[in-house]
């Protein structure tokens, strides 16, 4: 009798130790796994150390200065209809698409590679390095100067004024910019946000200016962005979002070793629910 309680004893620690075993590895699966959604919070969370509610000051003032290849969409109106035939191009009809309807579009100034427009009556104006207002205030001024209009009212867009975002978020390509500003993460959001596999510290914009090409990456998860000098974009640059380790890895797997990596996830799989079937018996 003491022999058959001795083994009782003893059968009743095995099943305590092992139940003590299962529930620390239980323990240990989850504190990992609560360590790495700390762990990815702190990836994707983007401006981390703003202090909230706290008033900055914007510590540049951007303005979009105008380049070499960018077109011009000048339109010169005025009481007397007639003195300003001359110095507006016609209007163009386009189809986009091939059951689209067609749209007009204004003709616009192309800047040549010296900088310089081609402007009817005044001839060359050279316009690289001036903002559209500082442009408007010289046409305007011309116009009045040589008694061409007396009241002038000059209205200056940019026609091809565009932004490329691509790499790992949701909706890559070229955006056309109506206004005068964007910044860089308004371009962001409009190519959908990055996805879960785009480095948050790892942003790039490639900017071509004066005959060189700048790139200069980006920590979102970093208010200093705010005083970079990309963050405000201008025209043609392009955002580039590299992609974070896992989906490097992902890039790695084609047919031949897809299988292997398949059969490994099934055994991950069969371990956890051998686990969890353990614990239930028991």
């Amino acid at each position: 009798m003491n022999l058959l309680s001795t083994l009782l004893l003893h059968s009743e620690k095995n099943i305590i130790s092992r139940k003590s075993n299962i529930i620390g590895q239980a323990m240990a699966l989850l504190l990992l796994m609560s360590l790495f959604s700390c762990k990815t919070a702190k990836d994707v969370v983007y401006l981390q150390d703003v202090v909230p509610y706290k008033a900055t000051e914007i510590e540049q003032k951007f303005e979009v200065l105008i380049h070499e290849d960018d077109l011009l969409g000048i339109l010169v109106n005025s009481k007397d209809k007639e003195l300003v035939v001359p110095f507006n191009l016609p209007m163009v009809s386009y189809q986009i698409g091939a059951d689209s309807y067609g749209q007009q579009r204004l003709l616009g100034y192309l800047v040549d590679v010296n900088g310089d427009i081609d402007f009817p009556v005044l001839g060359k104006i050279h316009v690289v390095g001036l903002s559209r207002l500082q442009l408007t205030e010289l046409i305007k001024k011309r116009l009045v100067e040589e008694d061409l209009v007396k009241d002038p009212v000059v209205t200056i867009q940019f026609l091809n004024y565009k932004v490329s975002v691509m790499g790992e978020v949701s909706r890559p390509g070229s955006f056309s910019i109506s206004g005068d500003r964007i910044t860089l993460l308004e371009a962001l959001s409009m190519a959908g946000d990055l996805t879960i596999y785009g480095r948050r510290d790892r942003v790039a914009v490639i900017r071509e200016k004066d005959g060189k090409r700048t790139v200069l990456f980006h920590d979102l998860r970093s208010s200093d962005i705010f005083s970079s000098p990309c963050y405000y974009l201008q025209q043609n640059d392009i955002v580039y979002v590299e992609p974070n380790r896992t989906k490097s890895q992902q890039s790695g797997i084609n047919q031949n070793n897809s299988a292997s990596v398949w059969l490994s996830a099934v055994s991950v799989l069969a371990a956890v629910a051998s686990l969890i079937a353990t614990l239930s018996n028991k």
